[in-house]
């Protein structure tokens, strides 16, 4: 038996009804509002009491938002009963501040990330893991990345330090949801052999930074280009990572910092004089500084990229060199 009422001959309250959808009783009045998306009959001639072919109409309404339509267009189609339409890759223009689930993405976003923040906003997980999917199949991974996951989680991210605790809950799904389709668009690859093949591409964070999802951005644009890595993730210990270094010998690491904080040049530069290798043969690895942290921290010799694009750029000519 299905968790939820049916809207029978009775009809479905509001609050019922947002249950049953996923979003905010104050969402259906909005939109009831702004749209007309309401139900045909009311109890008394003021409570709203919401009927089978009411819920159909908002079922679409629902859907055609979480997949990036703005809400005029999704409404109209709805009452109309049109099928979704293709929401082909394009600039967003001309929507309310508040179409996107409340969240400051700005104008020049593409029309997916107005999706993906409502339906971060309504907590629609499902909805979320397939816009991330589609994204990454229908844009491929930098792109996805760089374009639609990134300006969606700043966005989150603005709103949570605007309003105090607010929004943490939203912030935590759409991170653990990107992460997730990070690793499914993330093949392993076989690194050289020992006995002069290159090593892989060693990916940590500096000690005391915790943001690892750009590392997993990166750790997944280079298995699809045939590199192979180590991805040791989040805080990773000095002592660790010199270790792991030593061990795997390989030809690049890349330290991320998301803080100025946590960006250590001394730390850089000791993984960078870090050495492996016969007597007369030995070798160090080239060093990446990653993340914002860096910025305005002069450190010549360290190659410091402006995005992903150009970090799969240094890294992959780094392996095949």
């Amino acid at each position: 038996m299905s968790a939820y009422p049916s809207p029978d001959d009775a009809g479905l309250t509001t609050g019922a009804l947002a249950r049953r959808l996923g979003v905010a009783p104050t969402t259906l009045r909005s939109w009831d509002r702004r749209y007309g998306i309401g139900p045909a009959v009311r109890a008394d001639g003021r409570h709203r009491r919401w009927r089978a072919a009411d819920v159909a109409v908002l079922e679409t309404m629902c859907r055609l938002t979480a997949s990036g339509v703005p809400p005029a267009d999704a409404a109209r189609a709805a009452k109309e009963g049109l099928l979704p339409f293709s929401a082909e890759p394009a600039r967003a223009v001309a929507e309310p501040p508040a179409a996107a689930g409340a969240l400051p993405l700005g104008g020049d976003v593409r029309q997916e990330c107005r999706g993906l923040a409502r339906a971060a906003v309504r907590l629609d997980a499902p909805a979320v893991a397939e816009q991330l999917a589609t994204a990454v199949e229908r844009h491929g991974l930098t792109v996805a990345w760089q374009e639609v996951m990134v300006p969606t989680l700043h966005a989150v991210g603005r709103k949570w330090a605007s309003s105090g605790d607010r929004y943490v809950e939203v912030e935590h799904l759409l991170s653990w949801h990107v992460s997730t389709a990070l690793r499914r668009a993330t093949r392993a690859v076989v690194s050289g052999d020992a006995a002069g093949g290159p090593g892989p591409v060693v990916l940590a964070c500096v000690p005391g930074e915790q943001h690892s999802l750009p590392l997993e951005a990166l750790n997944a644009g280079l298995g699809r280009l045939d590199v192979p890595t180590r991805m040791f993730g989040a805080a990773v210990p000095v002592e660790a990572l010199t270790a792991a270094v030593q061990r795997l010998g390989p030809v690049a690491v890349v330290l991320w910092a998301q803080a100025r904080s946590t960006a250590s040049l001394p730390l850089a530069r000791h993984v960078a004089e870090t050495r492996w290798g016969v007597t007369g043969a030995r070798r160090a690895p080239t060093v990446m500084l990653a993340g914002p942290g860096w910025a305005g921290r002069p450190a010549p010799g360290l190659p410091r990229p402006t995005g992903l694009s150009d970090a799969l750029t240094i890294l992959a000519g780094a392996y095949t060199t």
